[in-house]
């Protein structure tokens, strides 16, 4: 079964072509800059002669162009993987908010698009854009089921005592102002692979998902007990341009005292915070640089970074009652030694020793980087939401 998954974003479009129940990859890339200048397209393919890479450089003025020409370049006689849009049996959407209405993988309807648009305003940057991924796809790929697969679903086995806040009880029953959690998919694909590397089913870990967003969560026997986002996906852990948890006195101070609208304060906590603002950089790698120069903003940056998830494993150690594994993961968890020392330091108490040679020969597949006489195990597990997100859909064909 071919299974063609779409991570639809405001400008981009990362996409694979995965044989299940296989799980070989076809053929992977990325449109890039939809409706902005310097728009591209990125193809890989893996054919039986060797692989493929094709760059192309071209106007996209939308999301369906965009899929038009990836469904061009998977049918192309030369590079393309298949003779017809047909041959795709499913198409997997990641979507970020899947509210409560949202617990597991469903089947597209047109009742599950109209939910999927009321919960809008709980995901404006995110769920419209996978919302537009699903009409286009509809239309290339006409003879497919298409498929959701939700962020948040991961996360909907948190008990009430972690996910709803002290605020008026009509306004999580009227409006289900709650905390949902995201990156559900990531966070719960390294939490299986963690599982099955320490063969303990009654485990007790923390995943740690950092890339440009950044979450984390308590994970006890394969179930999600805690997370650090909330309503949306701004707070918890600093992120690369999100300001994380903020106390709310300050959007009160910027509004009533130094005369910004919501919609600023909403761009500076979510677009022009976290990293950047620390830093001026909200690349890791460029902010690392900084910090190798003793740059000390940057200094700062890292040690502040690593301070929040430092606080992060000690509430989950004590949510979970004890602590079997800690796990790093997406780009930066992945392949950052430097945030991994720094957040692995001082945290003997936990029983969480880090072995720094270990941690900076960084290896392909599961990686162990703790002591040897280290308490709890430190994994580096590279994350696979697409893989993640086809597994689901095939699981989905059997129910």
């Amino acid at each position: 079964m071919n299974i063609f998954v779409i991570n639809s974003g405001s400008s981009s479009i990362k996409y694979q072509l995965i044989a299940m129940p296989e799980a070989k990859v076809i053929c992977t890339g990325l449109v890039d800059r939809i409706g902005l200048e310097g728009s591209k397209i990125e193809y890989k393919a893996f054919l039986p002669s060797g692989e493929i890479k094709r760059i192309e450089e071209k106007q996209i003025p939308d999301h369906a162009a965009g899929l038009k020409a990836v469904a061009e370049f998977l049918t192309d006689p030369e590079v393309g993987v298949i003779s017809d849009p047909d041959q795709v049996h499913m198409v997997g959407h990641r979507v970020v908010h899947g509210g409560e209405r949202f617990s597991k993988t469903q089947l597209i309807t047109a009742e599950a698009k109209a939910k999927i648009k009321e919960l809008f305003p709980l995901a404006p940057l995110h769920n419209p854009a996978n919302y537009l991924g699903i009409e286009v796809a509809e239309g290339i790929f006409a003879k497919a089921k298409q498929v959701a697969v939700f962020d948040t679903a991961f996360h909907q086995t948190m008990p009430e005592v972690a996910y709803r806040m002290a605020i008026p009880n009509e306004f999580y029953y009227t409006h289900g102002i709650r905390a949902y959690g995201f990156h559900g998919t990531s966070h719960k694909y390294v939490s299986e692979q963690a599982i099955a590397f320490l063969a303990k089913a009654d485990s007790k870990i923390i995943t740690i998902h950092l890339g440009n967003g950044c979450s984390m969560a308590a994970v006890r026997d394969g179930k999600c007990i805690d997370s650090s986002m909330g309503l949306g996906p701004m707070n918890g852990l600093i992120m690369g341009t999100r300001a994380g948890d903020v106390d709310q006195s300050v959007i009160f101070h910027l509004v009533n005292q130094l005369g910004y609208t919501l919609e600023e304060v909403n761009a500076i906590l979510n677009k022009k915070s976290g990293m950047l603002g620390l830093t001026g950089f909200s690349d890791m790698r460029d902010i690392q640089k900084q910090y190798d120069q003793g740059e000390k903003s940057a200094i700062l940056a890292y040690d502040m970074y690593a301070y929040h998830i430092r606080k992060y494993i000690g509430s989950f150690a004590a949510v979970l009652n004890g602590l079997d594994a800690i796990i790093f993961t997406a780009g930066v968890g992945e392949n950052d030694a430097l945030t991994r020392k720094l957040v692995c330091q001082d945290m003997d108490f936990l029983g969480i020793r880090l072995d720094e040679s270990k941690n900076q020969s960084r290896q392909k597949g599961i990686q162990e980087i703790n002591a040897a006489d280290s308490k709890v195990k430190i994994l580096v597990i590279p994350t696979n939401e697409e893989l993640e997100i086809a597994k689901q859909c095939f699981e989905l064909v059997g129910e």
